[in-house]
């Protein structure tokens, strides 16, 4: 039989007493545990005395986008194009540029010395008078050879050259333009700093030097004349030259002829011819030869047979065929007034009518 206390089938395999008592050197008595000093370990304890469970990976150094590098490439393109056209192109400033000055305008009649000749063919006018050699239109405008100054390329003296050639055309010899019908085709070459005069001369036209439409354009009195031959002839030349570093200035001297008759007459009613000389001078800056405008500095036009006293200002009207210049001399100047124009008023020679 067992001792006492024992369970009545014996002790147990693996307990205390059994065959294997492997777990009693690790059995404390009560006084042992007792006397035991728990200890809590810190974090950084734990750290080092156990491997993390997951590896940490090093960080990643990648630095600035895909997309924000092509954007900070862009944008020093762009910063670095601005600052070269700038340099490159300091005229395009509006406080680079300088101020367009005023139209300055001078208009001479020229008097017939007696009746104005005429004839029912306008080409017999043309061949017996100074005109017979004049070239046809814009065939009478060549452009000169030209060549390159120390501040603008070839192409940009051919350029100013060009647009003067066009703006005298435009001016001198459209239809519509000579007859008083319409300002566009010369309008729309004027700078547009010049335009305000140009329209206020239009508006408003006076003899003062400045506000005469007749010194923008050749343009007759609608309700006088009319053109008997629309084969103008013309004869002058062009000049082209720098006069700083950033102007060229065109000079114009031409002639111009043309065959007119009374308003409404019929075709074989006889025809006169009318003469007019302009000299006009043109500038150019680096803004008009990109945008092929140009700005008038001066117009000098002596026309005929005109009358004295009628007033040239705002159209010209000749005197036609068996017309003579009536008497009377041109209108009065007053030298207190320091901003008008002085009336000028000349002779017709009769070298220059035709001899019919």
């Amino acid at each position: 039989m067992g001792g006492p206390g024992d369970p009545p089938e014996g002790t147990p395999e693996g307990g205390p007493g059994g065959a294997e008592d492997e777990y009693r050197s690790v059995v404390f008595d009560e006084s042992f545990v007792r006397a035991a000093r728990l200890r809590e370990y810190s974090a950084e304890e734990r750290m080092a005395d156990h491997a993390p469970a997951v590896r940490r990976r090093p960080p990643l150094h990648r630095g600035l986008t895909r997309q924000a590098l092509i954007l900070a490439a862009l944008i020093a393109i762009a910063f670095t194009t601005a600052i070269y056209m700038g340099l490159r192109q300091p005229y395009d400033s509006p406080q680079a540029r300088r101020s367009v000055e005023p139209l300055r305008t001078t208009v001479i009649p020229l008097a017939p010395q007696g009746k104005v000749p005429g004839a029912t063919d306008a080409e017999r006018l043309y061949a017996h008078s100074p005109a017979a050699r004049f070239e046809t239109g814009a065939e009478g405008i060549p452009l000169p050879a030209s060549r390159s100054t120390a501040h603008f390329s070839d192409s940009q003296v051919v350029t100013a050259l060009t647009t003067a050639k066009d703006y005298i055309v435009r001016s001198s010899l459209h239809p519509e333009v000579l007859t008083g019908r319409d300002v566009h085709p010369a309008r729309a070459l004027v700078d547009p700093d010049q335009l305000d005069q140009f329209d206020r001369s239009l508006d408003h036209p006076a003899a003062d030097g400045r506000h005469a439409p007749t010194g923008w354009m050749v343009r007759f009195d609608p309700a006088r004349a009319e053109l008997a031959d629309d084969r103008i002839r013309v004869s002058g030349d062009l000049r082209a030259a720098e006069t700083d570093s950033a102007t060229l200035e065109v000079t114009a001297d031409h002639t111009f002829v043309y065959a007119l008759r009374p308003t409404g007459a019929a075709s074989d009613a006889p025809a006169s011819l009318f003469t007019v000389r302009r000299e006009l001078t043109f500038r150019f800056d680096h803004a008009d030869l990109r945008t092929r405008q140009v700005q008038l500095a001066t117009s000098y036009v002596q026309a005929g047979p005109l009358a004295c006293a009628e007033d040239a200002t705002a159209y010209l009207r000749p005197l036609l065929a068996g017309q003579t210049a009536r008497s009377g001399g041109p209108a009065g100047t007053n030298p207190y007034e320091t901003d008008s124009a002085t009336a000028l008023c000349g002779t017709l020679s009769t070298s220059a009518q035709p001899k019919v």
